[in-house]
């Protein structure tokens, strides 16, 4: 097997037994970490000089709708209503099984090149199975690790057809699926259920997705608002007497929901993952990071759409803390009518949240979100010496706080090199991103996307 030699970087590992290198190595076996060290020889390995970077684990991108690649810049002056009707009952439709390929290889390539070595893609435009394995396809074709997040469009419905609530996820697509291009469990893409949930189908529906994707030992993930009209107001409490809520649910957004009502997801082993930058702009609600941390959970981050933000988890990750940091400080001086004396949040825990919680929310922190013997080599490296990030004083505060997805020199997922000094290895980028522009420019004629 092929050994490298991480040699001389500054680490940053996200794990507590492992710690931190102010000067340290990484040897890599094959696709795993073998040795993290001060020092480490390994006669006959490659060598990559890390002097002068931060070396640190990929990003973990917990939501992101990859297939929405080709028609970025659209729903920038768009609220939540306006998002769901444009984008699920006018424009989804119109792609094509090529469409979703293009959107997600492109847009797995743009995170590998960002920084993020791992993504949840919560791909909900599959009207056939051939944009199923289409979106299969360009995730595995990117070299990236993705969950593929099984999901099923949401048009307007036609006259004498059931609405999209009331249609449960399809078991034949996802064991089709399991049989078929994911049947690799230990392979960089798995499958993943990207379900209806209680927000938005009916509760024969809910009870379904959920009882299936216990039966098949699925990641479940729904967007919940929580807002009131919601079509399951008692859904979770439902769910729960029914033992069908646990570990494998990934609850995204839930901006309106009780405290009682999300102890009760938390408490059931679920995770919650906060898309902050969208969810501020569309009106979701205000984020849910200090709440699930004021109830003992641990937030976990994504993107969420391109068609309307950046794909950069280092911008995410500050529009998380930031806010939060801002609600707690003004929370502070109501209480204790002084000006605020410390911080709430510590930078090491945002990055937490787009990493190994991340990692632990897609059912994948015991491979990936730390560096640690044993776990996979997902491996980033930022330059330190960027105009931008020189002189590194606080390497930690450097990524949350200075840095850029431009800063990413190196991108390792499995051990394989997938972006070196500041370049892709994908060869014919260039044509490929020619095809997304086409593909985009067909599917958005004739509607009115400007702000």
């Amino acid at each position: 097997m092929t050994k490298t030699l991480i040699k001389g970087g500054t680490i940053i590992s996200m794990d507590r037994k492992t710690g931190d290198f102010a000067k340290g190595d990484i040897l890599v076996n094959g696709s795993e970490i073998e040795k993290i060290g001060k020092s480490i020889r390994s006669p006959g390995a490659k060598v990559i000089d890390a002097t002068g970077m931060i070396v640190m684990p990929g990003f973990v991108n917990a939501h992101l709708h990859t297939w929405q690649t080709g028609i970025r810049g659209v729903a920038g002056n768009w609220s939540i209503p306006e998002y769901l009707h444009q984008m699920h009952a006018t424009i989804a439709p119109r792609y094509t099984a090529n469409d979703t390929y293009l959107g997600n290889l492109v847009g797995a390539l743009n995170q590998i090149n960002l920084g993020a070595t791992t993504i949840f893609d919560w791909c909900h435009n599959n009207s056939t199975p051939a944009h199923s394995d289409a979106g299969v396809a360009g995730l595995q074709e990117s070299g990236i690790r993705a969950l593929f997040g099984h999901g099923s469009p949401k048009p307007d419905a036609k006259k004498g057809a059931k609405h999209f609530s009331e249609i449960p996820h399809p078991r034949s697509e996802l064991e089709r699926l399991r049989k078929g291009a994911l049947s690799d469990d230990d392979g960089l893409v798995t499958l993943a259920m990207s379900a209806l949930g209680v927000d938005f189908s009916v509760w024969d529906v809910v009870e379904h997705d959920f009882a299936l994707a216990k039966e098949l030992d699925l990641i479940i993930s729904t967007h919940v608002w929580g807002a009131p009209t919601r079509l399951n107001p008692d859904g979770y409490k439902k769910l729960a007497k029914r033992k069908l809520l646990d570990r494998r649910h990934n609850l995204v957004h839930g901006n309106y929901l009780s405290d009682d009502e999300l102890k009760l997801v938390l408490d059931s082993g679920a995770s919650v993952t906060i898309t902050p930058e969208v969810e501020i702009q569309m009106g979701h609600g205000q984020p849910l990071i200090g709440r699930v941390r004021a109830l003992g959970g641990k937030p976990s981050i994504g993107i969420d759409v391109e068609c309307n933000i950046s794909g950069d988890m280092f911008t995410v990750m500050r529009m998380a803390l930031q806010p939060q940091r801002l609600v707690d400080n003004q929370a502070t001086v109501r209480e204790t009518k002084a000006i605020v004396s410390s911080l709430s949040i510590k930078p090491r825990e945002a990055l937490e949240w787009a990493t190994i919680n991340a990692a632990k929310a897609m059912g994948l922190d015991h491979k990936v979100g730390s560096l640690k013997p044993g776990k996979q080599a997902d491996i980033i490296m930022i330059n330190g010496n960027d105009l931008n990030l020189f002189p590194v004083h606080n390497p930690l505060e450097s990524v949350v706080f200075h840095a850029h997805g431009g800063n990413v020199d190196t991108v390792m997922i499995a051990g394989k090199i997938q972006k070196q000094n500041g370049k892709l290895k994908y060869r014919g980028l260039r044509g490929k991103m020619d095809e997304l522009a086409r593909s985009g420019r067909r599917i958005l004629k004739g509607i009115k996307v400007a702000a």
